[in-house]
């Protein structure tokens, strides 16, 4: 690109790429900050949450409706941990995993699944979901069965290494 531009026109086009960088590095990081933070108040959030339902009567004895708040906390958790691990890895390596990114879509969906009032809901949703879930499931099995014939070849072809393959 350079190669025929004058060479200020190189010089400011790198300055600007530079600083385009420098201001996508300094958002990258402000957001793996926030994240961070909404993951800690998230868990203390749990953890009272947790010690308001053990506590409350009967004691000990958690009720299906409280075990289900409780498990889909833990999972919308699960799912801020991954979506961290995303950022940091696209901070890192400038690549986001597409197995990192449908672990998160399957996290995700399990969740809603989870918590799902069965009963409330029409069938042509109950199906929906199936059919999210199974694409989900055949996307990350043909990614790992991609990964494991790449390395069984010896291929670098895809990128990754135990991350699996890259977007």
């Amino acid at each position: 690109m350079c190669a025929r531009a004058p060479s200020w026109e190189c010089r400011r086009s790198s300055v600007v790429f530079r600083y385009l960088k420098k201001v996508e590095q300094t958002i990258i990081a402000a957001v793996i900050l926030m994240m961070t933070l909404v993951l800690m108040l998230s868990t203390l959030d749990l953890a009272w949450l947790i010690a308001q339902d053990i506590l409350t009567p009967p004691v000990i004895l958690l009720d299906v409706e409280e075990l289900l708040d409780i498990f889909g906390f833990f999972l919308l958790i699960i799912i801020g941990i991954e979506l961290l691990e995303t950022i940091k890895a696209y901070f890192q390596e400038h690549v986001i995993h597409a197995e990192l990114v449908l672990e998160v879509a399957i996290i995700a969906i399990v969740r809603k699944v989870i918590i799902l009032d069965v009963k409330e809901l029409p069938s042509l949703t109950l199906i929906g979901i199936a059919t999210i879930i199974a694409a989900l499931a055949g996307a990350y099995y043909l990614l790992k069965r991609s990964w494991h014939a790449a390395r069984s070849r010896g291929s670098g072809a895809v990128s990754g290494g135990e991350e699996g393959a890259s977007m």
